[in-house]
């Protein structure tokens, strides 16, 4: 026989206080403060649920990744869709709609941190999932784009894409970055100096 209803409801909001916890904990204390014993004592719950539910603070992290990779995908899908078939202007939307879904998400900016410090299996597997929402999203929004032989626009995406995050996860932890602040008008500046630097883009 499985589980009452009864029990079955119990379990379920025990797991969304744990996440929930969890993610209180990252956002206030960042993840060195997030583990088993600092999960059952913000959820309120035994420490033996935490690995009966999610085999320890581990599954916790995914749990919460995968509730942050939800969000960029809506996000994202919010971008209004541009018919175009100049890859400079591809480019320029989903650069601009990345970081848009980066900076709506501190999970993410504190997850993205994270893996920059420590390196895990698991980690891995929550850039390698990020990874894949952007790339299925533009491969989604660009059917039509053909890419040039000549240059390496991938490796130019690539320099401009790591920069833009780095930005959006130094707004996170501080007011700027190399003289520009990263308030609303920093970010205008940004998104000028955006669309000046795709001047190298193949249109």
């Amino acid at each position: 026989m499985g589980e009452s209803p009864i029990r079955l409801r119990d379990r379920s909001a025990t797991e969304a206080a744990i996440v929930e916890a969890g993610e209180r904990i990252l956002l206030r204390d960042g993840f060195p403060g997030l583990n088993v014993q600092t999960l059952a004592a913000e959820a309120g719950c035994d420490r033996k649920l935490v690995y009966r539910y999610f085999e320890g603070a581990d599954g916790v992290v995914a749990r919460i990744a995968a509730r942050a990779h939800s969000g960029l995908v809506a996000s994202l899908n919010a971008t209004p869709a541009v018919e175009t078939e100049s890859l400079r202007a591809f480019a320029r939307l989903s650069l601009s709609a990345w970081v848009a879904a980066l900076r709506a998400s501190p999970l993410t900016l504190r997850l993205m941190a994270w893996a920059l410090v420590e390196s895990s299996p698991l980690l891995n597997r929550i850039e390698d999932d990020r990874s894949a929402v952007l790339q299925g999203w533009m491969r989604e929004r660009r059917p039509r784009l053909r890419v040039p032989p000549e240059g390496d626009p991938a490796a130019l995406n690539a320099v401009l894409l790591a920069a833009v995050q780095h930005l959006a996860l130094s707004a996170d932890a501080r007011p700027g970055v190399g003289g520009v602040a990263l308030d609303d008008a920093g970010w205008t500046r940004i998104e000028a100096a955006l669309d000046r630097l795709l001047i190298a883009f193949p249109d």
